[in-house]
């Protein structure tokens, strides 16, 4: 898939509704699964423990998209930094975080919009900011943190092993790993060599990072997550993440 992928107009209309929509417009049917909603907002609902912050406290939200876990995560925070390789979403994440209201429209059926509005949580968007950057080669001076989530991310990355390797010197001693991911590893974002877990030869995704990043981090938890994304009104993704929380030792 393209690197415009997440740059297109019809996909941040989707991502808006995904982080910021009414229940009633993520999933307008009964009869669809309700457990997928509000899925950045139960990322750290359900990964972080805010007994375990210091105080003040840092946080790194790596692939945050239009921002609804930054601003979950600057509930708890003093200091939050949402880093995405989508220039359209931290242009949005950014207009967010300054009018706090943004209107929007989604699709509901051709060329049939609904409006809607974007609504930033009642948070301190002081302690937010949103960054243009590559997980795979962020910039040297970001610092530690005591929190780092990467929801979804892995396996949207060209070579997920550079993040992996990158965890370590992110995360205090200490501080809290949230990783989320529905190991849709597929050759169109990460070329099969790359992959982690998902082939006979190396065993699932947890088992690889057990692997390659339990010498410095013990796991602590690990949950399913469903998330569902809404395309139009009769079409939806429905899939189900994999939640590992980890402590950097």
């Amino acid at each position: 898939m393209p690197e415009s992928y997440y740059e297109n107009q019809r996909v941040l209309q989707e991502y808006l509704l995904f982080h910021y929509g009414e229940d009633a417009a993520n999933m307008p049917w009964s009869v669809g699964p309700q457990s997928g909603l509000r899925f950045p907002q139960r990322c750290v609902s359900e990964g972080l423990d805010p007994r375990r912050l210091p105080n003040p406290s840092r946080a790194l939200d790596l692939g945050c998209a239009v921002g609804r876990s930054t601003f979950e995560l600057a509930g708890h925070c003093d200091e939050v930094i949402g880093i995405d390789f989508s220039h359209a979403f931290i242009l949005t994440a950014r207009t967010l975080c300054r009018e706090r209201v943004l209107p929007f429209e989604y699709f509901e059926c051709g060329e049939m919009m609904q409006s809607t509005e974007a609504k930033v949580p009642d948070v301190d968007c002081s302690r937010v900011s949103f960054e243009v950057g590559d997980a795979q080669n962020l910039r040297s001076d970001l610092g530690q943190f005591d929190v780092v989530l990467a929801a979804n991310l892995l396996c949207r990355l060209p070579r997920p092993q550079l993040l992996l390797e990158r965890l370590p010197t992110l995360v205090k001693p200490g501080g809290q790993l949230i990783l989320t991911t529905p190991n849709t590893w597929l050759e169109s974002f990460t070329g099969p060599d790359f992959w982690i877990g998902g082939r006979p030869s190396t065993g699932t995704t947890l088992e690889v990072l057990e692997e390659r990043i339990g010498s410095s981090f013990e796991r602590i938890k690990r949950a399913d997550l469903p998330f569902s994304i809404r395309e139009h009104a009769r079409k939806f993704q429905w899939s189900v993440a994999e939640m590992s929380v980890w402590i950097r030792r």
